[in-house]
């Protein structure tokens, strides 16, 4: 009995835990861009969910079009940016989309959003699944 009793708590636990449902998205912000026509960016951080997905495409009304980018230094130690059709979010794993790394870039920023504002940053996965979250404005000088 204290056999089943204690399977039926770690099932329960199990459950409750932030592995439980699929990727959420935490700490989403956009940095505007400080010249009109110039993209801005989208960061945030994935947190993987019990089961692998794989990032396909982000959109926000507060921009036209969105990309998935990375910077990277080359083997001279240049810093480029490269497209990245997909990202890979393990179960349990985090990854940080964070100035000089992973980020979405954004096309044709809207006129009529402003720091301090939130809109919502839709991902899309592979799985069909998506998920939105509310991602602050902020100014082009931002830092965090």
């Amino acid at each position: 009995m204290r056999t089943l009793a204690g399977l039926a708590a770690v099932t329960i636990l199990a459950a409750c835990s932030p592995q439980a449902d699929g990727v959420k998205v935490d700490g989403a912000w956009i940095r505007l861009p400080a010249v009109a026509g110039q993209p801005g960016s989208a960061y945030f951080t994935l947190r993987g969910g019990r089961e692998a997905e794989t990032l396909i495409s982000v959109s926000t009304r507060a921009a036209d079009r969105a990309e998935i980018h990375e910077s990277v230094k080359d083997a001279g130690g240049m810093a480029q940016m490269v497209s990245l059709q997909t990202v890979d979010v393990p179960v349990g794993g985090a990854i940080r989309f964070a100035p000089g790394g992973k980020h979405v870039m954004l096309f044709g920023v809207v006129p009529n959003v402003h720091p301090g504002e939130k809109v919502p940053l839709t991902l899309r996965f592979a799985s069909g699944r998506t998920v939105t979250a509310e991602a602050d404005l902020t100014a082009a000088a931002t830092v965090r």
